[in-house]
């Protein structure tokens, strides 16, 4: 029989101290909940300034984020985003795509929506080192970094009791995983997915060219799969990252490369569009696999970010999406607590599924059809994708509607970033 005595009780108990995970646990912590965020790793919370000090002194994250205006204000919401700032943000102000194949492109600008820029580039350690740093002025919020969930209880009583790897006992009255796409959590709780591989590898780096980035985000469709440069934060804007999503096997060949051969490769492959590739580091390859949970909650259980889905990262679009979770989480919660009703019900979390997942699915769907389209194709798909872009680029309120929903400045928000994407659209005005 279990002492209780020796368990500690909270609220909620968030699995994952990604950026996902971290942006939750600050805004239900905001709610007035006890929250407790679980992983395990090394971390002198102390010492993050000094932290972030070393990243930028030393060679960039390879891992980067596209971040939208709305996860740009939720991150101000939170206080992350002034320490982010304050480190190192690139802001992209256009983005050019063209196909490889054909003549087809299309120009986005951040004038056309009366923006100062579509959105900022970070690396995914900054982001982190910000969330961290603004989740330790709450209280009520516990960053527990030494052990992960080893085993979940049936949902008994309100609550979940939770075992930790270290031995440690504690009771929830919901958990939030957040613990990435081989999310024990997601297992724990019995919430099966669909997936398949895209049949891709991306491959990152950090590169240096011999032409300034313009602040532009760049992609091509090769042959292959796309090929992005996004734009750093340097006094010389000469550093992009690069992200190639391109079959195993020419991912392999190129992580083969020497220095000189992988600069060569990326510079034909961008077809020199910011000059020669001078120099490349902290290259790899991630395995790119579509997952998609069946379904996001149960009781005293939910998903969120790549615990629930992952997408093709062409449009960058994945930490968005996890933003987004968290703050219709946030939503279902604060109007659970107002009905005075229990925040780990199964009726109330399915508010939260109804809200995100057919969102989600809808992003997945969109991306795999443009993966498709832009796969080698006979010449007659070829010649009219190539007309339906240039089409396209010149239908200027099209434009402007898509690019107003990719930011986040339209569409169905949840309330947290509709009302920073209101805040925004008042801050262009005046």
């Amino acid at each position: 029989m279990t002492d209780r005595s020796a368990i500690r009780s909270v609220d909620v108990a968030i699995a994952g101290a990604g950026m996902t995970g971290l942006a939750a646990a600050i805004q239900l912590a905001d709610l007035g909940l006890k929250v407790e965020v679980l992983d395990q790793f090394g971390m002198d919370l102390s010492t993050i300034d000094d932290q972030a000090a070393q990243l930028m002194q030393g060679a960039f994250d390879s891992r980067v984020s596209a971040l939208t205006l709305a996860s740009v204000e939720l991150l101000k919401s939170l206080g992350a985003w002034s320490h982010i700032l304050s480190w190192r943000a690139e802001p992209y102000e256009k983005m050019h795509v063209w196909d490889g194949e054909t003549r087809g492109e299309v120009d986005f600008d951040c004038f056309d929506i009366h923006e100062k820029q579509l959105g900022f580039i970070v690396e995914n350690r900054l982001v982190v080192l910000g969330l961290l740093k603004a989740a330790l002025d709450r209280a009520n919020l516990k960053l527990n970094f030494a052990s992960r969930i080893k085993t979940l209880g049936r949902f008994q009583e309100s609550s979940r009791l939770i075992e930790l790897e270290d031995g440690d006992l504690l009771s929830a009255q919901l958990v939030v995983g957040a613990d990435g796409a081989h999310s024990n959590t997601r297992k724990q709780l019995g919430l099966a997915t669909h997936e398949w591989d895209y049949g891709q590898h991306a491959v990152v780096a950090t590169l240096e060219m011999t032409r300034p980035h313009q602040h532009t985000c760049w992609q091509r469709f090769t042959e292959d799969g796309p090929l992005a440069l996004l734009p750093l934060k340097t006094a010389s804007a000469h550093h992009v990252s690069l992200v190639w999503s391109t079959s195993p096997k020419h991912a392999a060949e190129l992580l083969e490369m020497d220095q000189d051969a992988f600069c060569a490769a990326v510079s034909f492959g961008s077809r020199d569009v910011l000059g020669r590739v001078a120099s490349a580091t902290g290259i790899q390859k991630v395995p790119l696999r579509q997952r998609h949970a069946k379904h996001y909650a149960v009781e005293g259980g939910v998903l969120i970010g790549d615990a629930a889905h992952t997408i093709h990262p062409l449009a960058g679009q994945g930490v968005n999406l996890g933003f987004l979770d968290s703050a219709a989480l946030n939503d279902v919660i604060a109007q659970a607590q107002m009905r005075r009703e229990p925040i780990g019900d199964a009726k109330v979390l399915k508010r939260y599924e109804r809200s995100r997942q057919m969102s989600n699915l809808r992003m997945s769907a969109v991306m795999e059809g443009f993966r498709r389209l832009f796969a080698p194709q006979p010449a007659p798909i070829e010649w009219a994708r190539s007309v339906g872009m240039r089409l396209f680029n010149r239908v200027e309120p099209i434009k402007q509607h898509i690019m107003s929903e990719a930011m986040g400045l339209s569409g169905d928000l949840p309330t947290r970033m509709r009302r920073a994407a209101s805040a925004s659209v008042d801050q262009r005005l005046n």
